[in-house]
């Protein structure tokens, strides 16, 4: 069995959150949501637990980061294309989410990102597969 990714995140209005990862394509398991948490489907094997922050809360003893205001984490997704990207970013700021910096284009390489309604940093990634060592 593969290794699976849960990254677990505090949204201040969960139903808010769905309709915004909703409206830039993600769906949800059904199984794993409720009024205080849902689980959305990033792939096979890397699902975002979008937890109220009352709920994120009962996982950990420390204070929750308001991602507005300090970084806790920065994730980062891979794509299939620099259209790719452009289009999630686009869907994003349309949907209420925010940029934080300028696209970067290494050449190999294109990088761009957004700040969900939440303020955590998503990082989209394109690389060209021939610019990967494969050795």
């Amino acid at each position: 069995m593969s290794t699976k990714i849960f990254v677990n995140l505090p949204v201040k209005n969960l139903n808010a959150s769905i309709e915004f990862f909703t409206q830039l394509g993600y769906q949800f398991n059904a199984q794993f949501t409720d009024e205080t948490a849902t689980c959305m489907i990033v792939s096979e094997d890397i699902f975002v637990m979008l937890l109220t922050e009352e709920k994120f809360k009962t996982f950990t003893p420390n204070a929750i980061c308001d991602a507005t205001k300090n970084t806790e984490v920065l994730v980062c997704l891979s794509t299939e294309s620099r259209e790719a990207i452009d289009d999630q970013i686009r869907k994003a700021i349309a949907a209420g989410g925010t940029t934080y910096k300028e696209p970067q284009d290494y050449g190999f390489m294109y990088a761009h990102g957004f700040q969900d309604l939440d303020g955590h940093i998503w990082e989209l990634m394109y690389m060209e597969p021939e610019a990967i060592n494969q050795g």
